[in-house]
């Protein structure tokens, strides 16, 4: 996998009561290891293959997690996760800014169901890796500047592992 989801959330800096979106969930990495972080909170795994969504209940199953609500859902579309409007206090984007086509709209999306000042992991492949290639990354400065150009303000970058790149970024 290459990337670490516990040691990315520690650097988001989660506490227990926090309600967490993560949006592309895939097969439930981010989801499972936020699941044992906010332990009084709610953590929602949205995806919108079903089949990752029967191996994230069974992860969820296995772990004894009771606070993980698995959602299909649609990340590019305004209302697509069917989460509630400004209830999260952060959003994991692991390795799907390179797979949505609308970019713009997931972004959109991520901001609405965020409370204000809340943050966005966004955790990606970078251009080196050699399972992605230059033709499907998205760069670590044009994803930065797209999320900046729907007000999000930059916080900082993290070492998200090998062959990706990991920045935190705030809901303005």
């Amino acid at each position: 996998m290459f990337s670490d989801p516990v040691k990315n959330l520690k650097a988001l800096g989660l506490r227990e009561t926090d309600i967490v979106a993560d949006l592309g969930a895939g097969t439930g990495y981010y989801a499972i290891a936020a699941g044992h972080i906010v332990t009084k909170g709610k953590v929602y795994a949205v995806e919108i293959a079903e089949d990752f969504l029967h191996t994230i209940k069974n992860k969820t199953k296995e772990a004894h997690l009771s606070n993980v609500e698995i959602l299909w859902g649609d990340v590019e579309k305004i209302g697509g996760t069917k989460i509630g409007d400004g209830i999260a206090d952060a959003v994991i984007a692991s390795n799907v800014l390179f797979q949505v086509e609308d970019k713009d709209g997931f972004i959109n999306e991520t901001k609405r169901i965020l409370k204000p000042k809340s943050k966005v992991l966004l955790v990606d492949w970078s251009s080196d890796s050699p399972l992605m290639g230059l033709k499907h990354s998205v760069h670590k400065d044009k994803a930065r500047e797209m999320f900046e150009k729907k007000g999000f303000v930059w916080q900082r970058d993290i070492d998200a592992g090998a062959h990706h790149y990991g920045m935190i970024l705030i809901k303005n």
